[in-house]
């Protein structure tokens, strides 16, 4: 165990992708254990694939790139930026409404991150706001993608601990929404500070101009109403929402704005399938060590070295998050989320706090190791786009990653917070 473990973070470091390092890392420990047939390696790899919850993954990931595709990301910028232009640092502000909006739709944040970075950030460097304060909110405020239905965090979540999904899905809306509430409170703080859209040159928009805005984007904003009312009343389940989001976002396309059109189509396939060949790798990948785990009885022992530190439930609890995050530094979300679930979750359980609370608070911290260096994905990715060096875009972005921290806090101390609609709409 120890030299597949070493093994694993050697691969790792010389910039492996994580399902093949985890996979070698599997086989030296097969290999080097005689009483494991061989054969099972190749067992369990297909075993991790084999759930009804996972067909979720692609058809969410489908639904996202084809409302993308649909012009849909462009009309909810101008709604986003309608609703916000007249307050200061206005474009801050409507990326963090355009990723509240988007976040039914992408269930990705370092594909939202990445578009923004895109679209936002010449003109708020126009604005004159600083690069560091425009990459670093962009890619902070995406992290709301994580929290909200139906983000894939959540899913995976889900499908490796045994917690409902559709819990999930509703325990993610309140803190999503608070998130995004305390990330227009900073940026809003820093923008006052640092002098940017303190002219006020925009009014505040009419209630005519809110209403058209609306109607222009309106099927965009259905999109995860729709899905949580039809979770709530039976109508399909969470991963049967997935294929429910395909038909519709294909049909918002088609008829609705007429914007998609085969070829597009043709070139959403392709990129779906790469984005969810590479997550159900891991998934694969992930299925070799939820064995050894197992035959190591690595969650028990877990268990005791963790609750051998102190025996107060919430101290625990933050122990656990602070290993979580540590360890999303340095390696990937999906991954991060398939190796810790099993190994804390038990955990967790036995301290007495909530699956499902817990679940929000986890994917949220995991997926904020992506906005952060040494090795964050979502980071790289808006500082290639933009140009950003590191160390900008992490002065940039300390005061929202900051604010996210508080909210954490405030989800482990209050768990009611994330419990409330599930508990008032699924009980």
């Amino acid at each position: 165990m120890i030299w597949a473990t070493v093994l694993f973070f050697i691969l790792l470091f010389l910039n492996m992708p994580v399902a093949f390092a985890i996979g070698i890392a599997g086989l030296v420990f097969f290999m080097t254990t005689p009483d494991l047939p061989s054969f099972l390696i190749v067992q369990q790899m297909a075993t991790g694939t084999q759930s009804f919850p996972l067909l979720a993954v692609p058809f969410f990931v489908l639904a996202g790139h084809i409302l993308n595709a649909s012009g849909i990301t462009y009309r909810l910028l101008r709604f986003a930026n309608l609703l916000t232009r007249h307050l200061v640092g206005g474009l801050a502000h409507a990326s963090i409404a355009l990723t509240t909006m988007m976040g039914g739709i992408s269930g990705s944040a370092t594909a939202d991150a990445a578009m923004q970075s895109r679209i936002l950030t010449n003109d708020m460097l126009q604005r004159g706001y600083s690069k560091g304060y425009s990459v670093g909110i962009i890619s902070v405020s995406s992290l709301i993608t994580a929290a909200l239905p139906p983000s894939i965090g959540l899913i995976l979540y889900g499908f490796i601990g045994g917690v409902s999904i559709s819990k999930l899905f509703l325990a993610g809306i309140i803190p999503g929404l608070l998130m995004a509430v305390i990330l227009m409170a900073a940026s809003y703080l820093v923008a006052k500070k640092e002098g940017y859209d303190q002219t006020q040159e925009f009014e505040k928009p009419s209630l005519l101009e809110v209403l058209k805005g609306l109607k222009d984007c309106i099927w965009a904003i259905l999109f995860p109403i729709i899905l949580i009312v039809g979770i709530r009343f039976g109508i399909f389940s969470a991963s049967e929402g997935g294929a429910v989001a395909v038909v519709y976002a294909t049909l918002i396309g088609f008829v609705v704005y007429r914007e998609l059109n085969w070829t597009k189509l043709k070139s959403v396939i392709t990129d779906a399938v790469s984005d969810t060949s590479m997550i159900m790798l891991i998934i694969s990948a992930a299925g070799i060590l939820g064995y050894i785990f197992s035959y190591e009885n690595l969650p028990r022992f877990a268990s005791d070295f963790i609750t051998g530190i102190t025996e107060q439930p919430t101290l625990l609890l933050f122990i656990v998050l602070l290993f979580v995050f540590l360890v999303g530094l340095f390696i990937e979300a999906t991954a991060v989320m398939l190796l810790m679930t099993p190994l804390f979750l038990p955990v967790v359980i036995e301290i007495g706090y909530d699956p499902v609370a817990f679940g929000i608070i986890m994917v949220i911290l995991v997926t904020m190791g992506g906005m952060t260096p040494p090795v964050g994905v979502t980071m790289f990715a808006v500082s290639s786009i933009t140009k950003t060096s590191i160390a900008e875009y992490t002065k940039g972005s300390l005061p929202f990653l900051g604010a996210i921290i508080v909210l954490i806090v405030l989800l482990v101390i209050f768990p009611q917070i994330s419990l409330y609609l599930p508990n008032l709409l699924l009980e």
